[in-house]
């Protein structure tokens, strides 16, 4: 264990993808509120998104050789236990350099070799380090699957995700950890800069759409297609399209503006904006979006097996939003029905508070808190 005086040492391991990597940063930043002697380092390999997001947070970053798992039977099983040996021994090394006293796990490439790692080694002299794994999506995937079985404790986002700890039936229920840039976001208070910093005007509903980092075709289509009608609803919008794709817009009216960028860095002053969102939902955007109790019509992906759905369900159940399938997005549904929720101002509050009554606004210092409980225990 680490010496006392130095605080304790935890590894977040969870590359790969910013729905990895945000919650694993978010308890790091957590863990630093709570007791900031505690040393943080993230695990993570060369070719995520973790090679640029962590150094920008100021963490610590080891890599890995990453571990993909085939999902069907092809010539790669065939190298995967000689990747899966060369990445535990390499997150082995971390694990004693840094003297961890505690994993937290997210899923993703670098989570199962961590996991594996944390078990005592072939050397008496080697002690098991004590995991904590936490499932964001709302079908647990094979890393934390496997990680759940030798884990201390086991925390998802929603139920019924599909992994427990030990003699348990569920995982406990905490949320996805989100960034306390967004979980401490006044709408209200930052909207007139917020709207500012976009060029948006003060007065009129704002709609907020982005399909995740590199966009959505659907999203874009869909709602450029009807920007005529929703500049003379006086509807504003605010549109992350996606830094490979472009969108086709009307000259410009004297109606509300449409404001169309590649890509949004301030997602927090984004939501500030927005009186509604259209969305994907992934899991970190449907726990940020809810967090910031932000109304939304999420679009799951139409591939995949169907967690986008699933993310979003607990949302719409409370009144915080609609699922619409990824087809019936069109430019007539946003006349339709996107239109008239967004000039019903009394129906966008009433969204807004079910959405956040949903959230987790307070889940990355809950599970930060589990981490040192399992770290001391």
């Amino acid at each position: 264990m680490s010496d006392e005086a130095t605080g304790l040492s935890v590894i977040v391991a969870g590359g790969g993808t910013a729905g990895h990597i945000e919650p694993a940063l978010a308890v790091a930043d957590a863990l630093h509120r709570l007791d900031p002697s505690i040393r943080v380092t993230a695990l993570g390999t060369a070719r995520g998104l973790e090679t640029k997001l962590v150094p920008e947070r100021g963490y610590p970053l080891e890599l890995i050789p990453p571990v993909p798992l085939p999902r069907k039977p092809t010539m790669d099983l065939a190298k995967l236990a000689p990747r899966v040996r060369a990445s535990v021994k390499a997150a082995r090394e971390v694990i004693d350099r840094v003297e961890a006293d505690v994993i937290v796990g997210f899923g993703g490439y670098v989570a199962l070799p961590a996991y594996l790692a944390a078990g005592a080694g072939p050397s008496k002299r080697r002690r098991k380090v004590p995991i904590v794994v936490h499932e964001a999506n709302a079908k647990a995937g094979i890393a934390n699957k496997i990680g759940a079985r030798r884990a201390a404790r086991v925390l998802a986002a929603v139920p019924g995700s599909g992994i427990h700890a030990r003699g348990m039936s569920d995982a406990e229920v905490i949320g996805i950890p989100v960034r306390s840039s967004i979980t401490g976001l006044d709408r209200d208070a930052f909207r007139g800069g917020a709207r500012a910093h976009f060029g948006l005007p003060g007065d009129t509903p704002v709609l907020l759409v982005f399909g995740g980092s590199q966009g959505a075709r659907t999203l874009n289509e869909a709602v450029s297609g009807a920007a005529e009608q929703l500049a003379a609803a006086g509807i504003s919008v605010l549109h992350a399209h996606g830094p490979k794709n472009t969108i086709t817009l009307p000259s410009p009216t004297d109606g509300a503006p449409y404001v169309a960028v590649p890509y949004l860095s301030r997602m927090d002053l984004a939501y500030a904006a927005a009186d509604a969102a259209i969305c994907r939902s992934g899991a970190m955007t449907v726990a940020e979006v809810s967090a910031v109790g932000l109304p939304a019509i999420y679009v799951p992906l139409p591939h995949g097996n169907g967690e986008q759905e699933l993310n979003a369900k607990p949302i719409v159940a409370q009144g915080g939003g609609r699922i619409v399938p990824d087809a019936e997005l069109t430019p007539d549904y946003i006349v339709n029905q996107v239109i008239p929720m967004l000039r019903d101002r009394e129906r966008l509050l009433v969204m807004s508070r079910a959405a956040a009554d949903a959230g987790h606004r307070d889940a990355a210092v809950e599970v930060a808190r589990i981490v040192l409980e399992v770290a001391r225990g």
